[in-house]
């Protein structure tokens, strides 16, 4: 498997790219309430991209008819902006942005909570972030990529929890997805990829309430779970920098996680 790789002093537009996404998700925190519809968000993050420089990545992509992804509850991934459906006490939902500044893209997303939410939507949140933060922990030059699932399935399984095996991270940069996957489950035939020198992509574990399985509604986009629990996801971009991995949709104010 070939990985594209960058140079530091290529990758500014990048860092660019991705420091938007992660103030617009910042920004959402003070956006999001009940009765809000994910449409007024899905037009805000619009409003906000634009005036910050960059495009929407999700707009027209594959045909996506929005410029962000909202996931509501059961909502795994890839949900579809709506008029229709007001945010009410104690939803929970995802925001995913992603940015491109002179072709080169910041992907990022985060849990957002309505209300009070329930204690079992609030520890699966907790848990999906640590499974996020815990795995990019383990990434070094060398190492096999097939750790980051690994551990994934290790926080989310000792919790009770399962890790969604029909979507996965991905290297990013100059394209919206590249190679390779990052599979948020053990695989062992990822255990001869080796995390290389210069590369750029997501982790975004998505794990759910009940069991693994999704299904697509038919819109031919929103993945949901098929037994109908919650499910939850955070993501970063990151870049390995010799041994450092540096976190490129790093919250500028410190609130990624809430």
């Amino acid at each position: 498997m070939k990985i594209k790789t960058y140079k530091t002093s290529e990758i500014n537009p990048c860092r660019e790219a991705s420091k938007i996404t992660a103030t617009i998700l910042d920004e959402l925190n003070d956006l999001i309430t009940v009765g809000i519809t994910t449409d007024e968000i899905d037009n805000y993050c619009l409003d906000r991209i634009k005036k910050l420089g960059g495009s929407p990545a999700p707009l027209f992509y594959r045909g996506f008819p929005k410029s962000t992804c909202t996931s509501l509850n059961r909502v795994i991934c890839h949900g579809i902006p709506s008029k229709d459906r007001r945010l009410e006490e104690g939803d929970i939902l995802n925001v995913d942005v992603t940015t491109i500044i002179d072709g080169w893209h910041g992907d990022s997303s985060r849990m957002y909570k309505v209300g009070n939410i329930s204690v079992k939507a609030q520890n699966l949140c907790n848990i999906t972030h640590s499974c996020l933060i815990e795995s990019l922990n383990i990434i070094k030059v060398g190492s096999p990529i097939s750790l980051i699932g690994k551990k994934i399935e290790e926080i989310a399984h000792f919790n009770n929890f399962s890790v969604v095996r029909d979507f996965c991270g991905h290297g990013v940069g100059l394209n919206f997805h590249e190679n390779p996957s990052i599979l948020h489950y053990y695989d062992k035939d990822y255990d001869n990829v080796k995390f290389v020198d210069g590369m750029i992509f997501t982790v975004e574990p998505m794990i759910n309430a009940g069991k693994y399985h999704s299904k697509i509604l038919n819109d031919g986009w929103t993945a949901v779970t098929k037994d109908k629990t919650l499910s939850a996801q955070y993501e970063h971009t990151v870049y390995i920098n010799g041994d450092k991995i540096e976190i490129l949709t790093e919250s500028p104010n410190g609130i990624f996680y809430n």
